[in-house]
């Protein structure tokens, strides 16, 4: 099979070796994200460099406390976004929220179901690969909860990639030249100045709250207890989250790995026989985004590019990096598309169970 893909075997390089390609590869495959400008380059490049390794036969292991540790980080990271002022511009929203947040969750839920009752992608996996959010966050919470993961990360990115291609293309139509900021290359702001002190105790709960949680067995314990004490100890000024770049890009890349050596060439070639549904999927649910934006437009009289994005199906980065870099509404933008992630967050794994019980499927 290898062979006729064109593809040589690393099976019998040794586990030292394999380590150096994948680094190498993941190193380079971010180094041309980040050329094309994509937000998860991050994630999505040593994700990918995994994917090839194990289609190789040369996948490595990744130490499973480094793989529950990293999802602490993550949980910081995202309790980090989550600040008073993100908070207050969510409460000022509010009846524009009651519309926006479950109207774009039950358009990627109606998608899930027709993708599990079609048989794209198998019962729970469909929805949660459908979910609008952090992708990373919705590829842990889908394994945590028994979905595919490699199958919820296949549809996640791409729709990264669709999604930060429009917004970014509209972005560039709709806004003035003058008025968008350049893109700085990761590289170059890796290694800023860091508050140890603020380090060490991020670190303290991110491996601390996600290894202790992980012997309690609390589905999704090591994302969710490091994001909820952290947003928590976060605002009562007891904390400040300090997550300096390469420490990210760090717990990116494990994440990315553990989620790229899972796949083997049978998953590959479903998901290569499911391409262009699923694309298709993705991109009914963007015109659909882009419908209740123009609601927001004529209805509540938001600016077109604020709207947009503030509807834009995630991830929540994309997005971010995007408006920060255009006159628009931020509050507003991060406050829909927080809401709308804190209601996947919560209510995701109930959800994606319903769903798929009524795709006539059992959850994967």
């Amino acid at each position: 099979m290898l062979r006729r893909a064109g593809l040589p075997s690393l099976y019998n390089l040794g586990h030292g070796v394999r380590w150096v390609l994948l680094l190498a590869l993941s190193v380079l495959l971010v180094l041309v994200l980040e050329v094309v400008q994509l937000s998860a380059a991050l994630l999505l490049g040593p994700m990918l460099a995994a994917v090839l390794l194990a289609a190789m036969d040369g996948p490595v292991k990744v130490p499973p406390p480094a793989f529950i540790a990293s999802q602490g980080v993550i949980g910081c990271m995202i309790a980090r976004s989550l600040t008073t002022p993100t908070l207050a511009a969510m409460l000022h929203s509010w009846p524009i929220l009651l519309v926006a947040v479950p109207t774009v969750v039950a358009a990627s839920m109606l998608l899930g179901w027709l993708l599990a009752r079609r048989q794209v992608l198998p019962g729970s996996t469909a929805v949660w690969g459908s979910f609008p959010g952090a992708a990373s966050v919705m590829v842990l919470m889908a394994d945590a909860y028994g979905a595919d993961a490699r199958l919820v990360a296949f549809m996640q990115y791409l729709r990264v990639v669709m999604v930060a291609a429009l917004a970014s293309g509209v972005a560039h139509l709709v806004a003035s030249p003058v008025m968008q900021a350049p893109h700085t290359p990761w590289l170059a702001a890796a290694f800023p100045p860091v508050a140890w002190g603020s380090l060490l105790a991020t670190l303290v709960l991110a491996l601390g709250g996600s290894l202790l949680v992980q012997r309690l067995r609390v589905p999704a314990g090591p994302l969710l207890v490091p994001m909820v004490l952290g947003v928590l100890l976060q605002d009562i000024g007891v904390l400040r989250i300090e997550l300096p770049p390469w420490l990210l890009a760090t717990c990116f890349a494990v994440v990315g790995w553990s989620v790229g050596l899972r796949f083997t060439r049978p998953i590959l070639r479903h998901a290569a026989r499911a391409l262009v549904r699923v694309f298709c999927a993705i991109l009914a649910l963007l015109l659909a985004c882009g419908g209740l934006a123009a609601g927001l437009v004529f209805v509540a009289g938001v600016d077109p590019l604020t709207a947009y994005l503030a509807t834009s199906p995630g991830g929540v980065d994309s997005i971010a990096i995007i408006a920060a870099s255009n006159p628009v509404d931020l509050p507003f933008v991060m406050a829909v598309q927080t809401a709308r992630f804190l209601a996947v967050l919560l209510a995701g794994p109930y959800l994606a169970r319903l769903v798929a019980e009524r795709a006539g499927r059992r959850p994967s």
